[in-house]
């Protein structure tokens, strides 16, 4: 999770692709060049150790874009393909 924040903040669209489960990846990733990432708190996480095949991670990322700061608070689904983490769905939380 954290190495995927980071891509977002540096705009690592090749890293994201590549971390994103081939099943759920989207054909083509556009990031925002106005949206500036600060920094992420991890709210908890769930299961997603070495002897896990599936993981839960629940999170907030701050960011700052044109009309302000905002953040994202999403429960991200993870899971093991081709023995890597890679980042399945997600849903955000109001």
């Amino acid at each position: 999770m954290r190495s995927r924040y980071t891509a977002f903040a540096v705009g690592d669209v090749d890293y994201l692709r590549r971390s994103w489960h081939s099943r759920t990846r989207p054909r083509r990733l556009e990031l925002d060049p106005d949206q500036r990432w600060l920094f992420l708190e991890i709210v908890r996480t769930e299961r997603g150790g070495p002897f896990d095949d599936t993981g839960t991670v629940e999170f907030v990322a701050h960011y700052r874009a044109e009309g302000g700061r905002g953040s994202l608070h999403e429960v991200s689904r993870f899971v093991r393909e081709d023995g890597g983490w890679v980042y399945l769905d997600g849903v955000v939380e109001s």
